[in-house]
């Protein structure tokens, strides 16, 4: 009884072996399969052919051109879809100077679509050379006109509109510009950021009258004086301190 009991514990263990063989193979085809797996949308999403770009369209563009945005986004067709960078496609066309900011979404599965918003200018500034510089309320130059625009007043400075980026007289100038009611925008021919003090702002008006604004504060009082202030025969009004109106 001894010698049976012995033998049955000497081959025991050599039959756990086969289970064991069985679960490591298993083990390595799940691992296999899931890399197939892995590997497979890789190339569908990376090299294959389905998910490129194959059109690109540009909408808001007007003071430049789309075929313009399209070659500063420098993004040719065939390129994967999913690697395009869109906010670095955003900056590439960010960079063309007419551009404020811009939108970049992808259209799966094959086109891209860029949507630019320009700036948009808030006064012309006149050259010595003849014509106009039309400016954003940065101080960035949009365009350049042969002659100024008649919803634009002109901008009163010694210096072009190429170099008034960032200029805070003009910054100022732009936000009064904004607050004004349409009825008393539509009048303004002239516009001056005082040098040195950018919350003076002087508005000359089409019918020859000279209103100080000062800055951007008070705006709605403002605009109720001068709505009863114009019809009168004053030629110079100042509002700068509301409540204290001066006219001469």
């Amino acid at each position: 009884m001894t010698d049976a009991t012995s033998a049955t514990t000497d081959h025991a263990p050599p039959a756990a072996k086969p289970r064991r063989t069985r679960t490591r193979w298993r083990t390595a085809f799940f691992v296999l399969a899931g890399v197939g797996i892995i590997a497979g949308v890789a190339w569908a999403l990376f090299g294959s052919r389905l998910l490129v770009v194959r059109s690109v369209t540009v909408t808001g563009a007007h003071l430049v051109t789309s075929a313009q945005v399209v070659t500063v986004a420098d993004v040719p067709l065939g390129t994967s879809l999913i690697g395009v960078d869109a906010g670095q496609v955003a900056r590439r066309v960010e960079g063309i100077r007419q551009v404020a900011s811009v939108t970049v979404s992808k259209d799966w599965p094959d086109h891209l679509a860029i949507t630019v918003r320009e700036r948009v200018p808030v006064v012309a500034v006149r050259m010595a050379a003849g014509g106009y510089d039309l400016v954003d309320p940065t101080g960035v130059l949009v365009v350049w006109s042969r002659t100024r625009p008649a919803r634009l007043p002109l901008y009163q400075t010694s210096v072009n509109g190429g170099a008034l980026a960032g200029n805070p007289g003009l910054a100022t100038a732009a936000a009064v510009l904004a607050e004004l009611s349409p009825a008393l925008s539509k009048q303004v021919a002239e516009v001056t950021g005082t040098p040195g003090e950018a919350n003076q702002v002087l508005l000359g008006l089409r019918d020859g009258k000279t209103v100080l604004w000062g800055g951007t504060d008070y705006a709605a009082q403002k605009n109720r004086e001068l709505a009863v202030l114009l019809s009168g025969a004053a030629r110079y009004i100042d509002v700068s301190a509301p409540g204290t109106v001066v006219t001469k």
